[in-house]
Formats: C-alpha cells, sequence, structure tokens
C-alpha cells in the first residue's frame, strides 16, 4: 500500500468519531451467545410465531445438540451441513455444531438433488441437518450417495410454535424418520456440550457456497473472527438499544442474514423474529406484532414489501435502520419506499468472500446518487477496511475512474475450500479481487456498477446492465427489471430488458423501450423487451440474469 492513492482512506471523514473508534468483538458466535446470557439470561433471543426462546433456553438446547452431535462421532473441524428454512432450529443447530467444534455449511432450502451432492461431496460433511419433508422426498438418498455423511438430523418446523400459519406452513407433520435422529429431542435431552471444544477466532465457522451467478459455487471460508468483525461493525455501526427485536428478512442460510441479522442481534442481546420464509403479507403481520428496529433485505424483498395492497407507513414506524444488500438498490426504490412508507432504506455493499458487508452509508447520511451515470452509492468502508479500484493490470485508478474493486481488511476470509488454484487468483497477498466494477468518488464514497461478467459489447461501446435497469425502474409501472446482453448479428451483442410489472400496472415491451430510449444513449436502449410474472432469482433475492441469457429464452 506505500504510495497507494487509497491509502488516506478519505471515507473516514464521512463517520462520526464513534465510527472511527477501534472495534472490540466477542472471539467467536459462541462467546457472544454466552455474553448475551451473561447480560440478558430470561430475554426472549428467538420469536418464531406464538413460540419463544429465551437466551438461556437458546444456551442450554444448543449445548444440548452439540453434545449429541459430539456423542454420535462429530469431531473437532468436522463439517455439519445445515439446510432449513429461518426458524428457531437453525439457530440451535448452528450453535450446537459450533460448540461441538465443527464448521457449519449452510445450504439452500430450494437446492435439488445434486446441487446438495455437490456440496456435500466438496466439503466431506460428516452430518446433515435438514427438514423431515425434505429428508423423506429426497435428501435421505442424497446423504446415502455421500459416504462422510454418517449422521443425520431432521426437524419439523411445526414445533417450537404453534401458530401453523398455513400461508408459509402449510404441510403436515410426519412422523420421526427412523433413520435419522429428531432435533428437537436432541436439544430436549439435556446433553451437555463436550468439554475443550470452544472454537477460536481463527477458526473456519463457515464454509459457504457462493451463489454460483458467476460461476460453478465455491466455499468461502468465513472464520469466527470475520463474523464477529462485521457483526460488532453492525452493532456499533447502527444506533439501535440493546434488546431490540431484529427482523430476519434475509435467509439465514446466507451470509447477509447470518451475519446483519444473527450475528449483529446476538451481539446486541437482541430478539430474533423468524417467520421461515418470505411471505409479504406474514412479513407485515409480523412488524406490527413486534415492532422490530432493524433489519435487511435484498431491494427486490422491499419491492414486494411496497407493492402489498396491506403495506402501510405504520408496518414500518419502528424501524431506526432498513438497510437493503444482497442486489442492487435502484435509487428510484429509495424515493417510492421513503415517500410511501418512511423509511430510508440504507444501501450497503458486501460479498460471501468478505462476510458480508464491507461498505455502508454511514448512520445519519444518505447515499449520494452519481450525476453522470445516475448510480446510488453504497456507501463508505470501514476504518479498518481498505477498498481500492484497479484498472486490467491491477493498478490503482485515480478517483472517479471505473475499475475492479478490491477489498482488504479482517472480514476478507483466507480463502475458498481446497481450491488453492482459485484462491491464489482471487486473493493475491489477501486482498479481494470482488470481480464487480465501481469506482470511489474524492470523498471515500463507493459506487457499483456491475459485474464484470455482466458487461454487453454492443458494436464496440461498453454497456453496464445496472445503467439500464436503474432508468427502468423510474417509470411508474416497472416492479423489476433484469438487462443482458444477447447475440446480434450487427452489433454483435444488443441490450434485452426483462421486466415484470407493478400489481394492476400495465405497459406495453414497445412503451418501456420507447421510454429508455428518451433517457439513454443510442447504444444502450434495450432493444428488445420482455415482460415476465416474475423474474428469476436466488433465495437471497438476487436477480439470477444468468437465466435470462440461456439460448432457449434468447433464441
Amino acid at each position: 500500500m506505500t504510495g497507494s492513492i487509497y491509502a488516506a482512506q478519505p471515507w473516514l471523514g464521512l463517520l462520526t468519531e464513534a465510527q472511527r473508534a477501534p472495534l472490540h468483538p466477542a472471539e467467536t458466535m459462541v462467546h457472544a451467545l454466552r455474553e448475551a446470557v451473561d447480560r440478558a439470561p430470561d430475554h426472549p433471543a428467538l420469536a418464531y410465531f406464538d413460540g419463544a426462546l429465551t437466551y438461556r433456553e437458546t444456551d442450554a438446547l444448543s449445548d444440548s445438540v452439540a453434545g449429541h452431535l459430539a456423542a454420535r462421532g462429530v469431531r473437532r473441524g468436522d463439517r455439519v451441513a445445515i439446510m432449513l428454512q429461518n426458524t428457531p432450529h437453525f439457530v440451535l443447530a448452528l450453535f450446537g455444531a459450533w460448540k461441538a467444534g465443527a464448521t457449519v455449511v449452510p445450504l439452500n432450502p430450494m437446492y435439488k438433488s445434486g446441487e446438495v451432492a455437490h456440496v456435500l461431496d466438496d466439503a466431506a460433511v460428516t452430518a446433515l441437518v435438514c427438514s423431515d419433508r425434505a429428508w423423506e422426498s429426497y435428501l435421505r438418498e442424497t446423504a446415502a450417495g455421500a459416504p462422510s455423511v454418517t449422521v443425520a438430523l431432521t426437524a419439523c418446523e411445526l414445533d417450537l410454535q404453534t401458530a401453523n400459519d398455513p400461508r408459509v406452513l402449510g404441510f403436515e407433520r410426519l412422523p420421526v424418520p427412523a433413520d435419522a435422529d429428531d432435533l428437537v429431542a436432541a436439544a430436549r435431552a439435556g446433553h451437555a456440550a463436550p468439554a475443550g471444544r470452544v472454537p477460536a477466532a481463527a477458526d473456519t465457522a463457515l464454509i459457504s457456497y457462493t451463489s454460483g451467478t458467476s460461476g460453478a459455487p465455491k466455499g468461502a471460508m468465513n472464520s469466527q473472527g470475520n463474523i464477529m468483525v462485521n457483526a460488532e461493525r453492525q452493532r456499533a455501526g447502527h444506533p439501535i438499544a440493546e434488546g431490540s427485536a431484529y427482523f430476519a428478512l434475509a435467509p439465514l442460510f446466507h451470509i447477509t442474514g447470518m451475519v446483519c441479522q444473527l450475528a449483529a442481534c446476538v451481539a446486541n442481546a437482541g430478539t430474533l423474529v423468524l417467520t421461515y420464509r418470505f411471505e409479504a403479507s406474514v412479513v407485515l403481520e409480523a412488524f406490527a406484532a413486534h415492532r422490530p428496529a432493524y433489519t435487511v433485505g435484498p431491494s427486490t424483498a422491499f419491492m414486494a414489501l411496497a407493492a402489498h395492497p396491506d403495506a402501510t407507513p405504520d408496518h414500518f414506524s419502528s424501524f431506526q435502520v432498513i438497510s437493503s444488500g444482497g442486489a442492487p438498490l435502484p435509487p428510484a426504490l429509495v424515493e417510492k419506499f421513503r415517500s410511501g412508507f418512511g423509511p430510508y432504506l440504507r444501501n450497503g455493499y458486501g460479498l460471501t468472500e468478505c462476510t458480508a458487508p464491507c461498505a455502508a452509508v454511514p448512520a445519519e447520511r444518505e447515499a449520494p446518487v452519481d450525476p453522470v451515470s445516475g448510480t446510488l452509492s453504497v456507501g463508505a468502508p470501514g476504518p479498518d477496511t481498505v477498498v481500492r479500484i484497479l484498472d486490467e493490470n491491477g493498478a490503482e485508478v485515480p478517483f472517479g475512474e471505473t475499475g475492479e474493486i478490491a477489498v482488504r481488511g479482517p472480514q476478507v476470509v483466507s480463502g475458498y475450500w481446497n481450491l488453492p488454484e482459485a484462491t491464489a487468483a482471487a486473493f493475491p497477498d489477501g486482498e479481494l479481487r470482488t470481480g464487480d466494477i465501481g469506482f470511489m468518488d474524492a470523498e471515500g464514497w463507493l459506487y457499483v456498477v456491475d459485474r464484470k461478467k455482466d458487461m454487453i459489447n454492443a458494436s464496440g461501446f461498453k454497456v453496464w446492465p445496472r445503467e439500464v435497469e436503474d432508468v427502468l425502474y423510474t417509470h411508474p409501472a416497472v416492479r423489476e427489471a433484469a438487462v443482458v446482453g444477447v447475440p446480434d448479428p450487427y452489433r454483435g451483442e444488443t441490450v434485452r430488458a426483462y421486466v415484470s410489472l407493478r400489481p394492476g400496472a400495465s405497459a406495453a415491451p414497445e412503451e418501456l423501450g420507447a421510454y429508455c430510449k428518451e433517457r439513454l444513449a443510442a447504444y444502450k436502449y434495450p432493444r428488445q423487451v420482455e415482460i415476465l410474472a416474475e423474474l428469476p432469482k436466488t433465495a437471497s433475492g438476487k436477480i439470477l440474469r444468468r437465466e435470462l441469457r440461456t439460448p432457449a429464452r434468447n433464441g
């Protein structure tokens, strides 16, 4: 960094003195949980429909899960895969695995058998925790094909609550499988956690497989220290009283939900409100019942909430901070949301490889919009994080110029599981090369333009999909938008837009194309527009452009 133009860290001027102060996180998530137990043993740690668990109960139940795993042969350093929705069962399995000394491999419950089999094999998973329904329908067979899997625990998500909301819990209780252990029974058995297994800060807490939006999934190795640094930054950076309710809008198996919701909540001895999975009407009812102070989710979730006919400003009146992450946040949505419901959506930026956020809009500030590109800033790095913008040769570019975003800091992972070549390429000298294109202004505001691989080359001109998408989001009828490049015999590539419309709105493809043509250079506006009922997304809400590029769709 000697001679670096970014060494002065201009973004520190955007932070308050308190936000620049050194962080003092707990050593690990297990330590953070036990500190919360010491401070507030009878405060609700988890709220799940009409059920709740205190910090004392959560600690004791996860101790018992740890004892059960150890008795079944799980050793320090083994991998335990957890494939569950946002339920207390996930949290008990997570802390139980950590207290047993294991590394957790969070799995997306939407994964099919082949996707699960890849992770089980790649991570050499010893124990699998999943729902009883998934076990009966396909995971029993999948696990049988993975020689390393010797332990299975299943959970019925109807347990630990009695509301059984049919909108999200519309399934029947199954008999406990004879060939798997029952997670809740193990938690209630009263086992002691094994001695000498509490992890250290340097231990790998998670092997988080990337979503695969830009290639085959890779397992990022998030350490306990990585998690706690960002959890403490979330806690210290937001003015939220200890004990407040945090709403789990993002899925816990995703790094954003894991760190910004669960870990930050535990660090603040708060109550994590869980509603199984996202269903807009259920979420709004939970907002009204629990009056949460904080949530984080993708822009697509806020679009869905804002479009719900029952949504009112009162649903959002308790929030002190609402963060958006995991998917691009269009400036038009920020203003629509604020004018309709009151809160300001606070942008942020991070990746699995930097354990969720590496930049965020500081409290008491609002993100500027770049006047040239119309891009909303994702915020500023923290005081112990250095973000640089690099050209194709790895050299720094001046402030205001576009290049690849590189991140160095205590939240950056050590590398990818069992992929030394990919690690060396992505983390030269420990600095993460994100694959995202962006720029930083002289004040230190960071702007993300797009993924490097998503750039469209139309007649030799560069077109960044985000710029076109941001224009589409200003159209009153547009709910979601995604732009991709498709083959064109004359231009090489041309711009194609996919949109979904707001409830009750109408717009013809020609109208949307003309709308963009009036606001963009001739080579940028979409020559092709297709209207879909829904755009394909990951479970974390990120729109999957790669599925929109398939030859079958664009042939």
